[in-house]
């Protein structure tokens, strides 16, 4: 792997508070990390540790107060706002804890509305297999389980074949059997289209399957791994 490979994502030093005066919080107190190409990143930490923001901060929804992120040599600070449109639009999918489907579109054209956004889509039919989702590419989100509904959140973002897909707890709130489904098909995605994935999660057994595991704790990185003895989702158990 290159060296441009190694730090595909770069942060350096990274500040963010809420608040001024006597109710200022700071939420990330100086964050430095590189994710490397292809990589499986897993942010681990309590609520309030400050990883949903970094998320955020990573995907271009919200702004740091200091510091800088690299995306593939990009400098994220220097853009304006049509060029961070154009950042999410090249670089980055979205998987979230609640699903966001649009409810009068069925399972197909929920995942085409990611592919409008791409000029490099996947195949959706080939997508909507993978998924397990080709039977049920008529049916309304209504319709559909949580496990199925996940899984049409998941094809929505990877079928514009991003470079980074970021998870926000995208097995929160599904039950045991239904999460395992989920995280392997994360690991498949991985491994058969090379995306690059950071997901937040407050399950410490997720970690296990991961490339990468960064620890925050009061917005401070306690602990940067590499996970040189990983285990599929399969092997999980929690």
């Amino acid at each position: 792997m290159s060296e441009e490979e190694r730090k595909f994502l770069e942060v350096k030093d990274l500040k963010k508070s809420f608040g001024s005066g006597d109710t200022k919080q700071d939420v990330l107190r100086g964050l430095d990390f590189t994710v490397a190409k292809g990589e499986f990143c897993v942010l681990l930490g309590p609520s309030g540790s400050g990883k949903s923001t970094l998320l955020n901060i990573l995907g271009g929804i919200d702004s740091a107060d200091a510091g800088e992120i690299y995306i593939n040599g990009d400098r994220l600070s220097r853009m304006d706002e049509k060029g961070l449109t154009q950042y999410r639009r090249k670089h980055l999918g979205y998987v979230f804890q609640s699903y966001n489907l649009i409810p009068n579109l069925n399972v197909k054209e929920n995942i085409e509305t990611g592919a409008y956004l791409s000029d490099k889509p996947l195949d959706i039919d080939e997508l909507l297999k993978i998924l397990g989702l080709y039977e049920h590419r008529h049916k309304l989100p209504n319709q559909l389980s949580g496990g199925q509904q996940q899984r049409v959140s998941i094809g929505r973002a990877i079928v514009k074949n991003p470079d980074i897909l970021l998870c926000d707890e995208p097995t929160g709130a599904l039950d045991y059997t239904t999460s395992k489904e989920i995280l392997r098909l994360i690991e498949e995605v991985n491994t058969k289209y090379g995306n690059t994935i950071i997901m937040v999660t407050h399950n410490e057994a997720i970690k296990l399957m991961a490339d990468h595991v960064i620890k925050l704790r009061d917005g401070k990185i306690r602990h940067d791994d590499i996970n040189t003895q990983k285990i599929t989702a399969d092997e999980l158990e929690w």
